[in-house]
């Protein structure tokens, strides 16, 4: 694999508990991310799926620094942003854009199209000369498909497609290299989700972007990345290429994600396999002892309550030109064991 543009090792995000009124003091922690590892290379789309409340929003967040780690670094080119502040931080800024989830507040009512996309310029003068900025902004609406005479229009003036197409064009103002997308078509009609992700394949091309793709629509994700990886409570599970992942998952909650993809052909869903999860996810304030989907998880044994299972090829693929040598975080990944009727369905 290519040299990384962007590294993250070890990163934690810890919202303490805290209990009284006037002498506060911690009882605990959410841990909404808990230890994260994954590289970005050039050129490439990373996607991060799992349910809501997986700690993938705070990660983003992190990755752009608008939420300061708990521990861990970031590493944009070799320089551990988090230790960055003012200019320095600033400079890193201009590289790394991010694209919000919901265009309806992400876009600042008060303002025009033309103030909203170029107000990275008034941040960053030396990107735009003031005499210049009208003309990019409006070369900006028209590299995301809107027309540029609307300007002067407001975002209540457009639709949920076309406002998130006014967050993409704020997002490339400054000619970022990486582009965090936070879930960005969850809130848009399918058909206008296909007209964004077609956008942001294109601009990809165009403007030479790595993404990071966030998102809880597998099928979404499979179309856009190249590498995925799967997140739950804090963690990153498995990680592969896109092709490894989809077609030969490794850990049980990655074949339990993909088993709840629905399926247009009726023959093919009734001949499915379905894997059904028992109970919910777990607070992030209280995560299970060893590994943290063993609560849920058909293949648990006493081994899997006392030993936190490590990011790594499974030791029954190392070495092995296979198609499962992709990182999992299971004591049993490769192993194919039956799941129990009450599951539905059955795994590797």
């Amino acid at each position: 694999m290519a040299e990384p543009i962007l590294e993250v090792r070890g990163l934690h995000k810890h919202y303490p508990l805290t209990q009284g009124v006037v002498f506060r003091k911690q009882v605990g922690a959410v841990k909404a991310v808990d230890g994260v590892d994954l590289d970005l290379v050039a050129g490439e789309t990373l996607g991060i799926v799992g349910e809501s409340g997986c700690g993938k929003s705070t990660l983003a967040r992190l990755l752009v620094h608008l939420e300061r780690p708990t521990a861990g670094v970031i590493l944009y080119k070799g320089e551990d942003i988090t230790k960055l502040s003012g200019r320095a931080l600033k400079a890193v800024r201009r590289n790394i854009q991010m694209v919000f989830q919901d265009p309806y507040t992400s876009l600042n009512p008060r303002m025009t199209v033309g103030d909203i996309v170029g107000e990275p310029y008034e941040i960053h003068p030396e990107v735009a000369p003031k005499g210049d900025r009208r003309r990019k902004v409006q070369d900006l609406l028209d590299v995301v498909g809107l027309n540029p005479e609307y300007i002067n229009r407001y975002p209540h003036q457009f639709s949920g497609g076309q406002r998130q197409r006014i967050g993409i064009a704020r997002g490339l103002a400054l000619h970022p290299e990486i582009i965090v997308a936070d879930e960005p078509v969850s809130a848009l009609d399918v058909s206008v989700q296909a007209q964004v992700i077609n956008l942001l394949d294109k601009l990809q091309n165009e403007f030479s972007l790595s993404y990071v793709f966030i998102a809880h629509d597998l099928s979404i994700v499979r179309h856009i990345s190249d590498r995925v990886g799967v997140m739950y409570l804090g963690r990153i599970v498995e990680i592969g290429k896109d092709a490894e992942i989809y077609d030969h998952p490794t850990h049980p909650y990655t074949q339990a994600l993909l088993s709840a993809v629905p399926v247009p052909d009726p023959t093919a869903r009734e001949h499915r396999e379905r894997i059904l999860l028992s109970g919910d996810v777990p607070s992030p304030a209280n995560i299970p002892s060893g590994c943290r989907f063993r609560t849920r998880c058909w293949k648990a044994e006493e081994r899997c309550a006392m030993e936190v299972p490590l990011l790594g090829v499974p030791a029954v693929f190392r070495g092995v030109d296979s198609w499962a040598a992709h990182d999992s975080a299971c004591h049993f990944a490769g192993e194919k064991r039956v799941v129990p009727a009450k599951g539905g369905g059955e795994g590797w």
